[in-house]
Parts: C-alpha cells; structure tokens; sequence
C-alpha cells in the first residue's frame, strides 16, 4: 500500500519538484555533413569539495558512501579514477560452471534456480555493487552490459549469463574492439540472436543487425560530435543497407556451441554458453562477401570473416560517437552537448597514443570532462534507474548483502537486472522528457502510476520499515550459501540529527540542500521520539532518509 509522507509542510518544504528533472545541456540536434571540430571544453571548476566528491561518486559508483566521498575527496578525481582503474573485486567467473540440461532431476527447483536462471549472477551482481571496491569497473561494466544486450529473458542458462557479463568486467577498462570481438563469439549471445548454427544455407541477419543497429555504429551516419550527417536535402544518411546486413550474416555463418565433455555436436543438452563458439566449416559460407565497404576474399576462413566483421563494425567513423555518447547517458546525462560528445569521441579516435577504443581513456575524458565536473545546471543531470535507486540507498544506509533481497525487489521495480525485455534493453536510448520537446530521460520510460507507487514502498520499506529483522532480508532456504541482507544501523545510531541531515545532505545530495530543506528534515527526524536513545536515533534515521529517498531531488542524479 502506498504510505503518505510525513506532513504536508514537510512535503511543501523539502520534496520540491525540480523544474527539470533530467538533461544536461541542450539536445543534440541536426548537422549538415562533412567533418564537425572538436570544440575544448571550458575551464573546469578550480576547487574539489566534499560536494563534487559526492557527485562524481554519483555518476562513477552504485552510490556514494562516506569512505568513498572522503577518497574521492583526498586524492581528486583523477588520481582516484587511476585507482579505480587498477582495483578488482568483483568477478562472476566462478559461477560460469555450465552443467547439461538434464543436470537438474524434474521438480528439483532450487537445482534450476542455481543453474537456469539468472538469480546467481544476479546476486552477485548486487552484492558487489553494493560491497565491492572496484566500483568504477562495475558502473561501467553495466552501461556496456545495457548498450551490447543479451538475457535471461531468452536463454536461462546461469553459465552462459555469468560469462556474458565477465566479459564487460574484464574490458570495462580495456578496448573496445575486444568487447565486439569476445561477445559476438560468445555460444550464450550465439543462442540469443541466432549467430550459433547460422548456415550458409540460411543465414541468420539477426546477429549481423543488432551488432551494426545497437553494438557499434548505430543505424544513422554521425558526425564526431554525434549529429546526425545530412545529405544535400536534410535527410540522414543509413550507416548500412541491407546488402550490408545479409554480407555480415554471410561472413558470420558456421559456427556452433561448444560442449561439455566434449559430446557430440548434435548433443543438444550439452551446450556451453560460457565458452566461445566452435567452428562448423561444413556450414560456413565460404565464397567472397562484401560489406560495409569490406571484402572478404573466397576462401578466406571462419576466423578472418568475423575479424573482417568486428574491424568494419569497430572502425565505422559512427561507433567513436555513438559509443561515447551512449556511455555519456549512463554515467552523467542523456542530454549532453555535441561538444562534450565530441571530445569524448576524438578520445574514442585516438587516445593520445594512436590507439583506437581505449574503453580507459574514453572513461576518463567522460568524468573529468568541465560539463560533467562543473556545477550542474537546472537541466543537468539523469532519473535514477531503478537499479542505482536500490544500490544507492543501500549504500547510503549502509548495507551487507549476498544480493538476493535486491533480486527479488527488481523485477517490481521494472529492471530485473540481467532480464531486459529485448535486445533494446529496458528503455530506448531517445526516450523524450515528459513535458519536454528537447530533453531526454531514458529511464522515464519505466516510470508509471504502478511503478512510482512501487518505488516509493520501496524506499518506505528498506527505510522505515527497515529494520535488520525484516523478513526479506533473511536467509533463503532455497539458496544453498546465501547469507544475510542487513542494513548497519549501529552507523547512524550514534549520530545527532544535526549530523544525520549532514551525512544526508552530502551523500544523497551532493550538499547541495538549501537551508530551509535541511530543517525540514531534521524536524521529521526530531519528530521522533522513543525511550530507548539507539532505537530513537536510529528511527529517527530511517524517517529522515525515507523522506529524503523519495523525493525528486535525490531521484535525480545531477
């Protein structure tokens, strides 16, 4: 049921709606062809606060802590990004253990549960976030895992999910040509667009176009600064045809699942999605090809035709900008100018040593960039997806979790992480602003009357509500090693309200709270009163970061 807030003055002072809750400067709009420069960025903002520390731990980690601000803080942006670049912690390499089909006797549903769904590398997946130190190649790792989709929704093997998401952990900070390369051979993304057993007989375009479509280039020429390029009517020019399309499928064809134990090909219940796809010459069409201005001589092997491919897709003049921005969307704003997109881009090019997609480098230029470091204006800024929405509480609480209460809250909240809906993802990319004909808001697409009444429970039971013995934070019997979900209360009972309104401030809002909203949440927090001093404080915090956690300024990152 939905829980009204505090008081009606508390909403009047505090849960003010932001003018504009998301963008970041204005809509990229049209460009005539031909080369676009790079336009320098402006001067970044000279000091470094406990402030900016805050909002770069807001666009480069599932949410801020204290330990993280204070680091961030300490060594500046880019002496901490260097020690994001070299921390580890994070893995899902041990869960990418593939067992057959049958491996699981019928009815045996926690056998399923750990082996044919995505529950394992889920909870892994949100106890490292929430835990994890590598918290930079994490963030990363889930914008490219939500650009180059593949899901649960199709192919359930637990594996093959694990490996999949490995590979966006493992290049999160290397190159870019070796993430097309890695996943497009991959046997789960084989099963999920139909590359694996792709005959030269029939082949398969699926793959071939959602690599060309969502993966690399896009569907329309941009320039570097990702405008569209027009021809001499105004119209945008297609990146590829469908010539384009039926030459990559042409060049993608004889390959099929590895297995395990090495069973027969035809063994259809042993199929390994966690490992590279093998080849199949019989079934590979061997004649020339051309695509995307590629040829590919007769004769050329299996190996050379996907190399041909992921060069033609990797070197497109459009996969620099449309990359760059996508990411830009993921880690600070959909709205970003066409001179930030550039500069990112022109990085994406060439990284300072002629190397191309140095996925390290682009990071970099995307964090320390003035449009993302400077003040951000009343347009700036992203809607929490529903997944940052749950980290980031959790991490502002103070949270241990082997993962599962965050996987059972998900799909309620419209973003079962690791289950999107189609290779689309969640949410388009272009999704308009509501009430907004220029700005765009990505994650809007997934609020509605149900949705927003699910997240305000949410936040009104992990807060609130949420206190260590609450039922879904307990152990699950079903999960053979699972432990604990439990909020670290003890770290805000020995705190003040003063102090509670400060750590708030800092870390759900970046200190940018105004005077009179600081003192509306301390006056819901001293409206609380209890005989026990720990129980007081610590319902008097969860009160006060209920009020906070839903409303619109800590539901927009800026």
């Amino acid at each position: 049921m939905f829980r009204p807030c505090v008081s009606a003055a508390l909403g009047v002072a505090f849960l003010s709606v932001l003018s504009g809750c998301d963008g970041g400067g204005s809509s990229s709009g049209g460009s005539s062809g031909g080369v676009v420069s790079v336009t320098p960025a402006p001067t970044p903002t000279p000091t470094f606060t406990e402030g900016d520390a805050a909002r770069l731990a807001k666009q480069a980690s599932f949410g801020p802590t204290p330990a993280l601000v204070a680091r961030i803080k300490e060594l500046g942006a880019n002496a901490w990004l260097d020690e994001q670049f070299a921390a580890t912690g994070s893995t899902y390499s041990d869960l990418a253990a593939p067992v057959r089909r049958d491996f699981c006797t019928s009815g045996d549903a926690v056998c399923s549960r750990q082996h044919f769904s995505r529950v394992p590398a889920a909870m892994r997946f949100y106890a490292d976030a929430v835990m994890a130190p590598d918290q930079l190649r994490q963030r990363v790792a889930f914008a490219l895992g939500q650009m180059i989709v593949a899901s649960e929704a199709e192919v359930n093997a637990a594996a093959g999910i694990a490996a999949f998401n490995q590979i966006f952990l493992d290049n999160a900070f290397g190159n870019f040509r070796d993430v097309l390369a890695r996943v497009t051979m991959l046997g789960y993304m084989g099963d999920y667009l139909d590359m694996a057993d792709s005959n030269k007989s029939a082949p398969s375009e699926n793959y071939a176009r959602e690599l060309l479509q969502l993966f690399s280039m896009g569907p329309d020429q941009l320039n570097i600064d990702g405008t569209p390029k027009l021809d001499g009517t105004g119209a945008r020019q297609p990146n590829y045809t469908p010539d384009d399309i039926r030459g990559v499928a042409r060049a993608l064809t004889g390959w099929t699942y590895a297995r395990i134990g090495g069973a027969p090909i035809t063994d259809g219940g042993a199929r390994d999605y966690s490992q590279p796809m093998i080849a199949v010459p019989a079934r590979y069409d061997g004649t020339a090809k051309s695509f995307l201005g590629t040829d590919v001589a007769a004769g050329a092997t299996q190996e050379a035709s996907v190399a041909a491919v992921i060069d033609a897709a990797f070197n497109n003049p459009s996969t620099p900008p449309f990359v760059s921005k996508f990411l830009i969307a993921h880690l600070v704003t959909p709205n970003p100018t066409p001179a930030y997109v550039g500069r990112v881009a022109a990085v994406f090019v060439n990284n300072g040593s002629g190397v191309r997609g140095d996925l390290k480098a682009v990071v970099r230029a995307i964090l320390t960039d003035a449009e993302a470091r400077n003040a951000p204006g009343a347009a700036a800024g992203k809607v929490k997806e529903p997944i940052l929405l749950m980290t980031g509480l959790a991490r502002v609480i103070g949270f241990t979790t082997d993962g599962y209460a965050f996987v059972n809250r998900d799909g309620a909240m419209a973003q079962p992480v690791m289950r999107a809906p189609s290779v689309f993802n969640f949410y388009p990319q272009d999704f308009p602003l509501p009430g907004s004909t220029m700005l765009r808001s990505p994650a809007s697409k997934l609020l509605n009357t149900s949705t927003v009444l699910r997240w305000h429970n949410f936040v009104y039971d992990w807060t609130v509500g949420g206190d260590a013995t609450r039922a879904e934070f307990s152990v699950s019997s079903g999960l053979p090693g699972s432990s604990l979900t439990q909020p670290v209360w003890s770290n805000w009972e020995a705190l003040d309200v003063d102090a509670m309104a400060t750590r708030i401030d800092l870390l759900m809002f970046a200190n940018t709270l105004t005077q009179p909203q600081k003192d509306a949440l301390k006056a819901a927090g001293n409206a609380i009163t209890h005989v026990d001093p720990a129980t007081q404080a610590r319902k008097r915090a969860q009160m006060m970061l209920y009020v906070a956690a839903s409303s619109p300024l800590f539901l927009v990152d800026r």
